[in-house]
């Protein structure tokens, strides 16, 4: 028996751009969940078209739920980073599905992946949006890695940053200010909440 078949598999579509309605994988394991339906829409109804021709990064991207809408609507090129091999083999077959010239899928500790992605975004001189759900909000007692996160976030280059969104559990606050970024906006969704952070004037 492979791991596909001893993982149970729910499917959700895309919601909207030129994939909308085009079904995807989430594969039901601890670690990985797709963000809520509502979460995201809100989500990119703030984006709107500003998302157009921009660089999207999924730091923590499961199976690529939030990545794989951004490309549907229109982001020019999307990265991944993921260190579940099952999370991994079903976010390769979900990029296969939409349009894989236009993905790049790290396997990866996204701790350790990020610069090479960094690296990557600098080189395409193209402005970045960047999501963070780390894959915290299902236990208590994981403080560590919203600092972590925070210390990752504190290593992107403002430069290529045009957004930097972090989803987390509605009982933390994350600071106003990260490096050079600020705190724009905060969006609740029941227990989890949007951050919106931006490079400082």
């Amino acid at each position: 028996m492979n791991n596909r078949e001893k993982i149970k598999i729910f499917k959700t579509n895309i919601i909207g751009g030129k994939f909308k309605g085009r079904q995807i994988e989430i594969p039901d394991i601890g670690t990985t969940r797709s963000s809520k339906s509502i979460l995201k829409e809100s989500y990119f109804n703030t984006l709107q078209f500003d998302i157009m021709d921009k660089n999207f990064v999924e730091v923590f991207a499961g199976s690529g739920s939030v990545g794989l809408e951004a490309l549907s609507r229109g982001a020019s090129k999307c990265y991944f980073i993921e260190k579940n091999k099952i999370a991994f083999k079903v976010l390769t077959s979900n990029s296969k599905k939409l349009d894989s010239s236009k993905t790049t899928l790290i396997y990866g500790d996204s701790f350790e992946k990020l610069s090479v992605v960094l690296d990557m975004v600098k080189k395409d001189s193209v402005k970045t949006y960047f999501y963070f759900d780390p894959p915290f909000s299902i236990r208590e007692g994981m403080d560590e890695i919203y600092n972590e996160s925070i210390k990752l976030i504190e290593s992107i280059d403002i430069n290529i940053c045009e957004m930097v969104t972090v989803e987390h559990m509605t009982n933390m606050d994350l600071p106003q200010e990260i490096g050079e970024l600020v705190l724009k906006k905060k969006t609740k969704f029941g227990r989890s909440t949007l951050s919106y952070y931006i490079p400082k004037d």
